[in-house]
């Protein structure tokens, strides 16, 4: 049964919309409505994020947290380059990316014209997951040296009994096997960002030699890393192409780039590197919180490494790195003090108290000098209210780096390599190989009828939205956020389900009547307003049909969907909404925006 929403849009000094939940198709009266104005006292407010996926984890457990304090935080990972994209266009209100803006080669996007700063958010390790056997036992204990790796990855080390190889590894006796390195070749990796920064800085000869190869110009980082051909190299989309491809039975001898994270969610190991102090380390939590230790922040508050790769505390993870949070500095692009207030709060929240668990998730805690610096950037959001000196934030803070009185802990608590980690003729032992799996004795025939119980309903959340014009000058925009449509499937068949949207044309009133707005001038962005759950995931933006082919319109465009086989549990949807308006008469519009579902399979 559809769910429709109505709207009224009035054309004139400033242009404001209003969007009403309501079930069936009824008439709204015109109305003009005012924009907003700033709150006498600040609250909290929804306010809404993109970007990177390597710290969507962290994020969204972060905002499910938060939400027990009033704060309303949604955030797509959409990838650091499209969240730096859709925060330039003041789509979001801040964004989270590995690159900063006007860095990324031919995929580089210009820093926005809003205000804005750096601040870190989530830390880790760029690891070098791999597959391989000797013996037929997984080898869970390599060892490698960044002259190795720069081999490995510019393709001038192509086998595992490589001389070079054998020398970091005198407890291994590697076969005489290819090597695959796999790497991700699409844009916004901020592993390959930090990897091919790391081979510049301590590997320049090798990386140089590399970009004549591949005609890399200018030789610099890059997100997407050019794969050489005629080799055994392979390139994937994503960092889950790359643990993926890694991970497969059939990817003898493959070693991969990428996050830490997406490593332990395969269960395959990641080499240990060898580190200014001679000693191979790998991306513990411990090791990559002491190595950002010695992490510089630039003048625009950027990362600067340099001091990690040449850190000589035993500890150090050389490829060690952090992300950040891109925040508002000025009221613009739909940043209002409330706002701002409330991402103050969320701020402080991830410094202190949210870094507490990021180890089970993959990340590292952020030392204290990035906790320092994420709350010197927070005081430049506009609205904000955070302690103004170090004492009052970091005395209680709750981050496990950090001591009770606001001291640095992790220094002198984290744990030292074993000296067979040492550079030299001994070798640490890897894990232990699981356990063999159980032989089969028989099998005992057990039957039941399981009857189908439950229901799928989806309800559209009552009340008005409005859309306030963006700019005064054309072509004009006016944009909002839809109302929150809630998904609840318990069904015990898990047939899925999908729910749409579509918009009818709008129909002029008033001085206005016998003018037109084509539905397909309204279009939309997907959210989440509560973190996804049951396998359900975001339908693709639809952009308005002034700058893509579509726009909402009569086409019925995916708001989310389950596949089959998934969508147990409740999902809270909602979509921001961008109408470009043409040249028509002054005046009130008004039209329908109709959501409907349906199951995907047998329910």
């Amino acid at each position: 049964m559809p769910l429709t929403r109505l709207l009224d849009f009035v054309r004139g000094p400033r242009v404001s919309a209003v969007l009403a939940a309501v079930s069936g198709l009824t008439a709204l009266g015109a109305c003009i409505f005012a924009p907003a104005q700033p709150a006498a006292a600040a609250t909290f407010v929804p306010i809404s994020g993109a970007g990177s996926t390597w710290s969507y984890n962290a994020i969204n457990a972060w905002a499910t947290n938060v939400a027990g304090l009033g704060m309303r935080i949604s955030y797509a990972a959409v990838g650091s380059t499209s969240g730096r994209q859709d925060f330039a266009q003041g789509t979001v209100d801040w964004a989270a990316s590995e690159i900063p803006y006007g860095q990324d080669g031919s995929t580089s996007i210009p820093p926005p014209q809003r205000g804005f700063t750096y601040m870190p958010d989530t830390a880790g390790g760029v690891a070098l997951m791999y597959n391989l056997h000797v013996g037929g036992s997984q080898v869970t204990n390599l060892r490698l040296s960044g002259a190795v790796i720069a081999g490995i990855f510019t393709n001038q080390i192509t086998m595992w009994n490589d001389p070079k190889i054998a020398a970091d590894n005198p407890g291994l006796s590697l076969l005489a096997e290819k090597i695959v390195p796999v790497v991700r070749t699409d844009s916004g990796g901020g592993a390959n960002w930090t990897f091919t920064q790391w081979m510049s800085a301590t590997q320049g000869a090798s990386w140089t030699a590399y970009c004549a190869v591949v005609g890399l110009s200018p030789c610099a980082q890059v997100s997407a890393y050019p794969v050489q051909p005629g080799t055994n190299m392979i390139g994937n989309s994503g960092d889950f192409g790359v643990s993926g491809y890694v991970a497969q039975p059939t990817a003898e001898g493959a070693i991969g780039v990428t996050e830490y994270q997406f490593a332990l969610e395969t269960g395959f190991p990641v080499a240990k590197i060898l580190n200014a102090a001679g000693y191979y380390t790998a991306p513990t939590p411990d090791n990559v919180g002491v190595s950002l230790l010695q992490a510089q922040v630039n003048a625009n508050m950027t990362e600067n490494l340099s001091q990690v790769y040449a850190n000589t505390d035993p500890r150090t993870y050389e490829l060690s790195y952090y992300s950040y949070m891109i925040l508002p500095t000025a009221l613009s692009s739909g940043m209002t003090s409330d706002k701002g207030y409330t991402l103050g709060a969320f701020g402080s929240y991830l410094l202190c108290q949210g870094q507490q668990q990021v180890d089970t998730l993959g990340y590292a805690a952020l030392p204290i000098n990035l906790v320092e610096a994420g709350f010197a950037q927070l005081q430049n959001v506009p609205g904000n209210q955070v302690p103004t000196t170090v004492t009052a934030q970091l005395q209680g803070c709750g981050n496990p780096t950090v001591a009770a009185d606001g001291t640095d802990l992790l220094a002198s608590t984290a744990r030292m390599p074993a000296a067979c980690d040492q550079l030299g003729p001994l070798q640490c032992a890897g894990p232990p190989p699981p356990p063999p799996s159980p032989q089969l004795a028989g099998t005992v025939p057990i039957t039941m009828d399981v009857p189908p119980t439950g229901a799928l309903t989806v309800t559209v959340a009552p009340g008005a939205v409005i859309l306030i014009e963006q700019g005064t000058t054309a072509p004009l925009t006016a944009t909002g956020t839809m109302n929150d449509v809630t998904v609840t499937d318990t069904r015990n068949t898990y047939p899925g389900w999908v729910v749409y949207g579509m918009v009818s044309d709008f129909a002029g009133g008033g001085s206005a009547a016998g003018s037109t707005i084509p539905g397909d001038q309204l279009g939309w962005r997907p959210m989440a307003v509560s973190p996804l759950v049951g396998g359900a995931a975001l339908g693709t933006p639809v952009a308005p049909a002034t700058s893509f082919p579509n726009g909402l319109g009569d086409t019925a465009q995916v708001l989310a969907a389950a596949p089959a086989g998934q969508g147990l549990g409740t999902n809270t949807l909602s979509a921001s909404l961008t109408l470009d308006i043409p040249l028509v008469a002054a005046g009130p519009y008004s039209g329908s925006l109709t959501i409907t579902y349906l199951s995907v399979g047998t329910a």
